[in-house]
Parts: structure tokens; sequence; C-alpha cells
């Protein structure tokens, strides 16, 4: 696990895994498999999935699904790479649906 300190985070709804830092929220805005959704430009303690062509709301994209290293949990999404060039500024970002995690400072 990363060293964190006293930095505001999300963790894994599960099992109490840290996921991200809040300083790397870039939105809340996104709609995932369960309902609303977080881009974030970094997540940690993750596991990637296969990289797979995804028809999203927004389009064709290639995605892998990522997942809790700790208890693997499904998490969301990784965008690998978009096909429309609006699109491209979210790839390497992470997708993690607002159900499967929780706000800890």
């Amino acid at each position: 696990m990363a060293e964190l300190g006293d930095q505001p985070l999300f963790s894994c709804r599960n099992c109490g895994n840290p996921l991200a830092l809040r300083r790397d929220l870039l939105s809340k805005d996104f709609l995932g498999k369960s309902g609303p959704a977080y881009m974030f430009v970094h997540a940690m303690n993750i596991i990637v999935g296969q990289k797979v062509d995804r028809k999203l709301l927004t389009g064709l994209y290639t995605v892998a699904d990522i997942y809790c290293s700790n208890c693997g949990e499904t998490l969301g999404w990784k965008y690998v790479r978009a096909y429309e060039v609006r699109d491209k500024f979210k790839e390497g970002k992470f997708i993690i649906e607002r159900a499967k995690i929780a706000k800890e400072y």
C-alpha cells in the first residue's frame, strides 16, 4: 500500500484499501454501470484487467476493467484508447464508480 500521511483519499467500500487521493480527482460527472462515477488522473492499489473495445455513452474506446488489489472488487475501468479526437483527454485516466468507494479524511 502507498504511504498516504494525512491526505484525503478514496478507498474501497468493500475492504478499505486506499484507491485514489483527493488531489487526483478530475471530475464527478461520469456514469458507470451502477450509477455516478468519478474520473481520476491516478489510481493506486488496483489491478488492471485485459484491454477490450467497448461502446460507452460517448463512443467507442479501448478500456480495461480495474479491480481492488486487496479484495478483487470490480471498481470501474481505465481508458486505454479513445478513438475520437475530442475524447483523447480520457486516455490513461481511471473511472471509479461512486458506489464502490468511500471518502476518508
